[in-house]
């Protein structure tokens, strides 16, 4: 099943449904990311909104190139430096 109709409750909120919660493996407690596009709401999980803040970095990234070995080589001249 790929759509549900449901209810807002009291305040706004919104229950997703046991299924949907399965299928992108949210547990309790889990954080999700809201994202207000032109044609709707998606809902990402932890993981995927850190895949995709990863691909939009990547866009900029000359290939090769790797962020956190530059800032682990960064923070060692930083803890060498007198």
């Amino acid at each position: 099943m790929t759509e549900v109709a449901v209810k807002l409750g009291t305040g706004g909120r919104l229950v997703i449904p046991g299924d949907f919660r399965e299928a992108m493996g949210l547990a309790p407690g889990d954080t999700v990311l809201l994202v207000l596009e032109p044609d709707g709401l998606r809902v990402l999980t932890a993981e995927q909104a850190v895949a995709r803040a990863q691909a939009l970095v990547r866009r900029y990234l000359a290939p090769g190139r790797d962020l956190a070995l530059e800032l682990i080589q960064q923070r060692r001249e930083e803890a060498d430096a007198p």
